[in-house]
């Protein structure tokens, strides 16, 4: 009689696998392998190890343990990613939300807070949106808020809407396909209270010593800044006096390596009553947040 394929045999035998493969953190992923397809949390999978897996759950766990095996990003694999208080889908073509980014929505949540006398119903304008991670926490985490949404990518735009919709802010937030704001309603350029961006930012000449994980899987497009890695960014700065209400907010997510340089330019456009770059959550200088004076 074949031996029983128990969540701790499969466990044990994925961790083992995905080592010798080059994961540097096998065990990370063989639990979120195993969390996708049983259904259980990491937490449960430790408290079942005796369940034995069903045919189909062996015959989908063998499926994504190869293309782990092949370097393909976990999000990819497992099509979701946790984010603050929410889980998102996660596909491939479409940027895969970091960690770093949490602190970026931090000081957007910020910005809002600030102006909340203000502002009733406080606008925000998410551009670069890619899986809408930064869009649907704002709008789950500030009541009242109502944010506009864009992306370039048609992949990113339709992933976006999906999870948008699948948390249950569709009435909140609004995403539109479009390079930067140039589909926005003119009626509504001038009344943002934050302008949040997490815009390519990595230097073109960077791009392709990055992770094979990230370079080989991820988009370019979302990744490539330019020469410096600020030529979204500089739209962006452009953009900004005439989308924000006097007092807003800039907050954009860069390169450690250029949001200094970033900061340089704000001081230099003029018309910013506080500029500062915070850092992330390894204590790499990663956000700018400029303040519009009132």
């Amino acid at each position: 009689m074949p031996e029983t394929w128990t969540i701790k045999r499969v466990l044990d035998w994925t961790v083992g696998y995905l080592g010798r493969k080059g994961d540097e953190r096998p065990r990370l992923s063989a639990e979120w392998l195993l969390s996708a397809v049983t259904g259980l949390s990491r937490v449960e999978i430790y408290t079942n190890f005796d369940r034995p897996l069903s045919p189909d759950e062996l015959s989908r766990m063998h499926v994504l343990v190869e293309r782990r095996g092949k370097g393909e990003p976990l999000q990819y694999v497992t099509g979701e990613m946790p984010f603050r208080h929410i889980v998102l889908r996660c596909e491939e073509g479409v940027l895969i939300p970091r960690p770093e980014t949490e602190v970026l929505v931090d000081a957007a949540l910020e910005g809002i807070d600030a102006l909340g006398g203000k502002e009733a119903w406080p606008r925000v304008l998410d551009l670069c949106t890619g899986t809408g991670c930064i869009a649907c926490s704002i709008a789950g985490e500030r009541e009242g808020s109502r944010v506009v949404a864009t992306d370039l990518s048609p992949k990113a735009v339709s992933l976006a809407r999906r999870n948008v919709e699948a948390l249950g802010l569709g009435a909140f937030v609004d995403v539109v396909e479009c390079d930067l704001a140039s589909a926005v309603p003119s009626e509504l350029m001038g009344t943002f209270s934050v302008l949040v961006s997490n815009p390519p930012y990595i230097p073109s000449a960077v791009v392709p010593t990055l992770p094979e994980e990230v370079a080989g899987f991820e988009p370019r497009l979302a990744l490539d800044g330019g020469a410096d890695g600020l030529d979204l960014f500089r739209r962006i700065l452009d953009l900004a006096p005439v989308a924000l209400v006097p007092g807003g907010w800039l907050c954009v997510e860069l390169f450690e390596d250029n949001v200094n340089d970033a900061a340089a330019l704000c001081e230099e456009q003029g018309g910013w009553s506080r500029v500062e770059v915070r850092e992330d959550l390894t204590h790499r200088p990663r956000v700018l947040v400029a303040v519009r004076e009132a």
